[in-house]
């Protein structure tokens, strides 16, 4: 056996694991990093890079179709599948290729690992890394699947429809999450016959109700089959195709159609370190238990990023890996603040953001607010640009009009929440926000209305009050 001693040693090379590999680099320790490849991370190389990619062709071949609304009517668009593919190869082999170079700066060794003591860990058949601390950064891989038949029949996930230009011609996408809802828009726009079939009401079952009850429509709209509410049962195949059988208004019905996309999540990547061995606690769905510090139930190991189940984002796992990297290497318990960390998108047509606390969050947790919304449609530059899906919401607290959180359904809803992340970041009120210019026309001064909209609610409540009143 082959042993090497470092004072950290880092278990995957994504994002998280790259940027505690980095932090603690910068802090004068001696870093490994472990990773059975191929190299780059699940956001380069199977998630967030290849999928926006792609969906960048589907949104244009929407826009080319709505052209004629603004007098530009440029046909019926042909779509290149062989050329949208092998662009979207080009543009991942390039971010693959930076990340790689930067990993190389660091000894980097490839297998699988497991560990055998708390500083031990066995890479393949022939390497031990003996470290002071850990850091596991692993990921995570597609759920497998849970519906009866489905492995019989066969089905597509995530990863194959980010690799192939050979589309069916019909699919039912199990799942209505950020990752069924981009990629199903995606393929019912090149042409394949969509129908999603969702356990809850609406699309987006974990955001609120008004953010995917608007999704859901939308999609309907757009001549997507969105079936919801919808219990699957299981999956059989019948004259060459797949059908998915499921009850909806307790009636038994199905649907038949090429192929089944299957998207119903995906699990922390923990088969095969040992865990257990060491005392690590972890569970298959949850992933591995964490502190605030990073820290696992083994107070010199940390794990981040979707291995850990605490939002599966990369500015979160990067994040993550930071702190961990400084309290492995100093000896320090820094703690996550995950207020504004959540934030996150899904890039829909129209797009999905939200920033801070939803309405669930805060009714979950007992806490009062104020809520002020403003539509796309009644906005002026939407009107003029032909963007008028959707609504932006903020939620603020009824005390002193703190900006507690914020949605937007709409046309470039991605760019426009930081808008409000910057004001949350410094406690801004919504009385701060409608004070801070804003150019007209822009899409950006849609926020300033809900902001007035709450301003103006406190105003009434205030002049409500009887003289003298406490508030």
């Amino acid at each position: 056996m082959n042993e090497f001693q470092y004072d950290l040693v880092v278990v995957g090379a994504g994002s998280g694991g790259y940027a505690a590999a980095r932090t603690a680099r910068d802090l004068g320790a001696r870093v490994a990093l472990v990773d059975h490849g191929p190299l780059g991370g699940l956001c380069i190389l199977r998630g967030c890079m290849p999928s926006k990619t792609l969906l960048a062709s589907s949104d244009l071949v929407a826009d080319i179709r709505e052209g004629r609304t603004l007098g530009v009517d440029a046909g019926s668009p042909a779509i290149d599948l062989k050329h949208i593919f092998e662009r979207k190869r080009d543009v991942i082999a390039g971010f693959a290729d930076y990340r790689i170079e930067a990993l190389n700066s660091f000894p980097i060794y490839a297998g699988a690992a497991r560990f055998d003591t708390a500083t031990r860990l066995l890479v393949g058949d022939d390497v031990v890394l003996e470290a002071k601390s850990f850091v596991i950064a692993t990921g995570s891989v597609v759920a497998p699947p849970a519906v009866p038949g489905l492995a019989e029949a066969g089905y597509i996930d995530s990863d194959a429809v980010l690799e192939t230009a050979d589309l069916p011609g019909s699919l039912v996408v199990l799942g209505g999450g950020y990752v069924g809802s981009e990629l199903g828009q995606f393929l019912a726009r090149m042409g394949v016959k969509t129908t999603f079939v969702v356990r809850a009401k609406h699309l987006l079952s974990t955001e609120d109700k008004d953010v995917g009850d608007s999704l859901t429509l939308y999609f309907r709209e757009e001549g997507i089959d969105v079936r919801t509410a919808a219990f699957v049962e299981r999956v059989e195949l019948r004259d060459g195709k797949k059908v998915v059988v499921y009850k909806q208004d307790g009636e038994e019905r199905s649907e038949a159609a090429d192929e089944i996309f299957y998207a119903l999540g995906r699990v922390p990547n923990i088969e095969g370190l040992d865990l257990e061995r060491i005392g690590v606690r972890a569970h298959a769905v949850a992933g591995i238990e964490v502190g605030l510090d990073l820290r696992t139930s083994v107070p010199n190991v940390f794990a981040v990023g979707d291995v850990t189940g605490v939002y599966p984002l990369v500015h979160v796992a990067i994040y993550q890996g930071e702190i961990a990297a400084r309290n492995a290497v100093l000896g320090t318990a820094e703690e996550a603040d995950y207020r504004l960390q959540k934030t996150h998108t899904i890039f829909t047509d129209p797009q999905v953001a939200v920033a801070g606390w939803s309405e669930k969050d805060l009714e979950r947790a007992g806490m009062p607010y104020l809520r002020g919304t403003y539509l796309f449609s009644d906005h002026g530059k939407a009107i003029a640009i032909n963007k008028t899906k959707g609504f932006v919401k903020m939620l603020a607290s009824p005390g002193d009009g703190t900006i507690l959180g914020a949605a937007i359904v709409g046309a470039h809803a991605s760019d426009l929440i930081h808008e409000v992340v910057v004001a949350m970041y410094y406690r801004g009120t919504v009385h701060d926000f409608v004070k801070i210019p804003h150019l007209h026309p822009t899409m950006a001064e849609i926020l300033t209305y809900p902001a007035e909209d709450i301003a103006g609610q406190m105003a009434s409540a205030r002049d409500a009050s009887p003289v003298g009143a406490a508030g």
